[in-house]
């Protein structure tokens, strides 16, 4: 279990210092508020995120241990202040034409105000993450190449007549129609979050194809540097699609930004010890079906997104439906497994 053993220090020095937050705000009791807070926060983000890491192990599995130990160093730094606490407080800044440091004081001594400045650009969020966790889906779901059906009934079908156009029209037909939910005035803004959401799929899926035909005829050296920054770029992108709804959510929790960012940071950095563990123990090849299952809970996780622009969507559900998902695959690859051992 060395995977966990940097998740387990983050987790001992966050609780250290959530107890003390909430010691200096409220005594005993804040302290004792402050810890449960933070442990429920924790295991809700990983609940959101599992199939986020197994998407990633997805990935990740090919690389080098050098581009492995920078997702898991930098691209944690990234996740914890960058998309957890920079990313929001940058809404809020755009939203009321302050700077950082004023969003900042605004978060720690007015939680209430920062909180609906926040939720208020939900919509343009969820766009933005809809339309990028749909292509994800869509794109896995319509890759013809795919050697293993969990679904063959329907993945053999779509993968022959699937492309990367149908996703992109598919994800822009379902952009336009959550914007008929959204009152005149911000349509526009919404409009341009899922297309936004959708240049940046684009875009980091032909980097990824210019570097990985430019390493063809790279040294070997080139190839670890550069060969997978396309695919860096897109996992970062994808964990920022999926960190924002645990924000949102962590809200109705608490307005507390401290206790927030410290929840989330624990799991987030368990759903990365995570997704190295996936890679590091072959489980991907073990349960051949959890590739699948994490991905038609990321196709769920983008349809909530969507509709959470016009309907309250509560947390448990978009946790338990990705859940679901997960399990299911990881039974229907036992059943494999076991189908397979008996032929054999």
């Amino acid at each position: 279990m060395q995977e966990f053993r940097l998740s387990f220090v983050v987790t001992a020095i966050a609780l250290v210092v959530a107890g003390w937050w909430g010691y200096t705000h409220g005594g005993v009791p804040g302290a004792l508020q402050a810890l449960l807070i933070t442990s429920i926060l924790a295991v809700m983000e990983v609940s959101l995120s599992f199939d986020n890491a197994v998407v990633n192990a997805s990935v990740l599995k090919d690389w080098s241990p050098f581009w492995q130990k920078l997702f898991l160093t930098v691209g944690m730094l990234v996740a914890v202040f960058g998309m957890r606490l920079v990313f929001p407080l940058l809404i809020v800044a755009v939203a009321t034409d302050l700077d950082l440091i004023s969003v900042w004081h605004m978060a720690i001594d007015q939680p209430t105000e920062y909180a609906r400045h926040l939720t208020d650009k939900h919509a343009e969020v969820s766009a933005f993450g809809g339309s990028f966790l749909m292509l994800v889906f869509l794109n896995f779901l319509f890759d013809e190449e795919k050697e293993m059906h969990w679904l063959p009934w329907i993945e053999e079908k779509l993968g022959e007549h699937g492309s990367e156009g149908l996703a992109i029209l598919l994800t822009l037909l379902a952009v336009f129609a959550c914007v008929n939910f959204i009152p005149e005035e911000r349509k526009y803004a919404v409009l341009l979050a899922g297309v936004v959401g959708i240049s940046i799929y684009v875009a980091v899926n032909y980097l990824s194809g210019v570097l990985e035909k430019s390493n063809e005829k790279a040294k070997i050296g080139d190839v670890v540097v550069r060969g997978s920054i396309g695919g860096f770029l897109y996992l970062e992108v994808l964990d920022a699609s999926f960190s924002f709804d645990g924000v949102i959510g962590a809200f109705a929790i608490t307005n507390e930004i401290v206790i927030i960012m410290l929840g989330l940071a624990v799991g987030a950095m368990f759903v990365r010890s995570m997704t190295i563990f996936l890679v590091h123990r072959g489980t991907l090849e073990q349960f051949v079906y959890l590739e699948h299952g994490a991905h038609y809970a990321i196709g769920i996780l983008a349809i909530i997104m969507f509709a959470s622009v016009k309907f309250h969507i509560p947390e448990w559900f978009t946790g338990l439906s990705g859940v679901a998902f997960i399990v299911l695959s990881l039974w229907s690859s036992i059943l494999y497994k076991r189908r397979a051992v008996h032929q054999a």
